[in-house]
């Protein structure tokens, strides 16, 4: 079996807040076509690992490397052309509320791109169906859908310009049981389709179950565990045990 590339490698970083450490040696690698959790207790710096993958936080040593990229060392040009390599689905979905769902999702689009109002929304109306929306969602604002609906706008959103890395911040946050295993179901389905590496950080036991390939499970600043949640529920260890055993028996 071919080996898969890795398109993420974190690699001793270290994060502080002042005098506070929030990260102490962090490593980590996310291989090619991948869903990838990073995982742990309230508090215990996911998001803010996440956020400075992403180029939003800065870590104090260390080294992060995204598709080939160094991100300590990269310059302002290159970091933008990275930027549109990825995609990002906030917690809160960060949808503008003055604009439509159509709106929201043809921002980067008319930002980044050359391409004709019809083009736009050829490739708009795509996306609002890839998410399982449908075109008739996309004449709404946020504030007349469903909090499902929003979800699945923010990720057309994300994948608008066909990105390489799809990053997801707590995605069944807010949800009923029922739209977060079809959020599950659709995630899955979208890494094969547009053949995607998936990023997730969760708190979602049953989401870290059906979705994840492989994941990282950070407590006190650093990497505890790596690997397929099989492998991880082997480990000894009593924060483990009471991590995942509850959840996931």
């Amino acid at each position: 079996m071919m080996e898969r590339r890795e398109v993420i490698s974190v690699k001793n970083v270290v994060t502080r807040f002042g005098k506070k450490v929030v990260h102490d040696g962090i490593n980590l690698h996310v291989n090619e076509g991948e869903i990838y959790g990073l995982l742990g207790p309230s508090g215990c710096g996911k998001s803010t690992l996440m956020r400075e993958i992403i180029m939003l936080e800065k870590f104090h040593s260390g080294s992060i490397e995204l598709l080939g990229q160094r991100l300590e060392k990269i310059r302002r040009r290159e970091a933008q052309a990275l930027r549109l390599q990825w995609g990002v689905l906030f917690q809160s979905n960060a949808l503008f509320t003055s604009l439509t769902v159509a709106e929201n999702i043809a921002l980067a689009l008319h930002e980044y791109t050359d391409l004709s109002a019809s083009a736009i929304k050829d490739i708009v109306a795509f996306k609002i169906d890839i998410v399982g929306l449908k075109q008739q969602d996309g004449t709404l604002y946020p504030s007349e859908i469903s909090g499902g609906m929003k979800k699945k706008a923010a990720l057309a959103r994300a994948l608008v310009m066909d990105p390489k890395i799809l990053f997801l911040d707590e995605p069944t946050s807010g949800l009923d049981p029922i739209s977060a295993r079809e959020f599950d179901t659709l995630i899955v389905k979208l890494r094969d389709l547009l053949n995607l590496s998936v990023v997730m950080v969760s708190h979602d036991l049953t989401s870290i179950h059906n979705t994840l390939d492989r994941m990282a499970v950070i407590d006190e600043k650093k990497i505890v565990a790596e690997g397929p949640l099989e492998e991880i529920k082997k480990i000894k260890s009593p924060f483990i045990e009471r991590f995942f055993d509850e959840g996931l028996r």
